[in-house]
């Protein structure tokens, strides 16, 4: 019995209904079943606890019915009575430090149906915009109880007016907000803060955010062993072979066919894919070339889906330009999750 080829996801041309999009706004795979009590403090660092305190009242807090017509928009008159639960929140902190673990955990301890609670990244969420328009977006969101978003960006200024006043409408709407960010460019450093960024660019709404700052040192690599070097391509295609549901691309390759895919895409693009194999990874050739892979990686990792490459190990895919520019956080944050489903790749290759 001869084994079945590889699956190959420069084959692959998805193409995503907007329908879709709207029903894969819930918390991704890897952080299904997060719950506060899933989430481990660092003990070196008692704002972790304090986040998960905060967060667990702010859920509870939204347990009542949602407001219409001019209750709606009581919750948000500064001369109103103070209300018992915060009706936004921005967690802020470093990559790693377990930001999207709460956001999911919030949205999962919500009392709400999930048809009435939102979670995708900000790319995801201008992808909608695009896909249904910005009317359509507003009805659509506008009876929710919540919406979360993952890793706000900051450095698009056209994209964060446009969910700035997205947001708008929806608080408007009564809806409750929680949002994570990555920094400004030229915000060097990953472990820096970003609140007064991110407040200053949502301008008129950050009056309904409490921002709830999170320290701490990246988890993914807390305590664990190093990741494994890179395989030979051999034992690459091997594993591709002997893996069901494995995909197996040449890295280059791969990268020219991820510009061929709007980035909304890439979740698609994995779809039935149980591992990603890659020969050949090189460094990245440019910036928007490696902006592409943040995007995939992102996507790998919140589906779980471990990755196997030969060639050069993923903490030298970016440049020291990359590195040092306006985008590192970015890609160090890339390098952790692929460093972190390379891990997960051990048990592929035979010993």
């Amino acid at each position: 019995m001869t084994e079945a080829a590889p699956l190959s996801l420069c084959a692959r041309e998805p193409h995503v209904p907007a329908d879709r999009l709207v029903a894969e706004m819930v918390p991704p795979p890897r952080f299904d079943a997060v719950r506060f009590d899933t989430y481990i403090p660092d003990p070196n660092q008692p704002s972790q606890t304090q986040a998960v305190e905060v967060l667990s009242a702010f859920a509870a807090g939204l347990g009542g019915a949602h407001a219409t017509g001019a209750g709606r928009r009581r919750w948000f008159q500064r001369k109103a009575a103070a209300p018992t639960a915060p009706r936004g929140v921005y967690l802020d902190g470093g990559y790693g430090v377990g930001k999207t673990h709460l956001l999911a955990s919030l949205w999962h301890a919500t009392p709400a149906e999930p048809s009435l609670k939102a979670f995708g990244t900000f790319v995801e969420l201008t992808n909608l915009v695009g896909a249904l328009g910005f009317q359509q977006t507003v009805a659509t969101l506008g009876g929710h109880r919540l919406l979360c978003i993952d890793e706000f960006e900051l450095d698009d200024p056209g994209d964060t007016v446009l969910v700035s006043t997205l947001l708008g409408k929806l608080v408007d709407a009564g809806v409750a907000l929680a949002a994570t960010s990555n920094t400004l460019p030229g915000k060097l450093g990953e472990g820096r803060f970003a609140a007064a960024d991110f407040l200053r660019e949502i301008q008129g709404l950050s009056a309904h955010f409490r921002p709830l700052r999170i320290d701490g040192e990246d988890y993914r690599h807390r305590g664990l062993p190093e990741a494994p070097p890179p395989y030979a391509d051999e034992q690459v295609t091997q594993a591709a072979y002997a893996t069901p549901g494995a995909s197996l691309d040449d890295f280059p390759h791969l990268l020219e066919h991820l510009a061929r895919v709007h980035p909304s895409r890439y979740g698609a693009l994995t779809d039935d894919v149980r591992a990603v194999c890659l020969t050949g990874v090189q460094p990245v050739p440019d910036q928007s070339t490696a902006l592409r892979l943040v995007v995939l990686a992102d996507r790998l990792y919140d589906r779980e889906i471990p990755v196997l490459a030969s060639g050069l190990p993923f903490d030298r895919l970016f440049s020291d330009e990359m590195l040092n520019g306006g985008y590192r956080k970015k890609y160090f944050r890339a390098i952790s999750r692929l460093t972190a489903l390379a891990r997960d790749a051990k048990g592929l290759v035979a010993q």
